[in-house]
């Protein structure tokens, strides 16, 4: 009983935060790809993410969230898209060490 409480006020993962369901496309940036990955946060939405980039036959990817938050998920979407070219911009390569 206590265990179904937890999850209806948690979520399921426990920790009040869901994957959008949403695709959005890739944005290439500089030879990197960057996926836009809002997270569902208390009726929000919160910038989430990954770049990735071909290195060979390997794939380096590069996961983040921020704190910003952002009424709806088109919204996170494109503030992720906006701070991952800033990234690449700054650290290039540097973001996968």
């Amino acid at each position: 009983m206590l265990g179904k409480m937890f999850k209806s006020l948690f979520g399921a993962s426990g920790e009040g935060q869901t994957k959008s369901a949403s695709k959005t496309a890739p944005v290439e940036h500089e030879g990197f790809q960057i996926i836009a990955e809002p997270q569902s946060s208390g009726g929000q939405w919160q910038v989430a993410g990954r770049i990735e980039k071909q290195d060979g036959e390997e794939t380096r990817v590069h996961h983040f969230i921020r704190a910003d938050v952002m009424p709806g998920e088109t919204e996170a979407a494109n503030e992720m898209i906006r701070k991952a070219k800033m990234m690449i911009d700054q650290q290039g390569d540097r973001i996968f060490d």
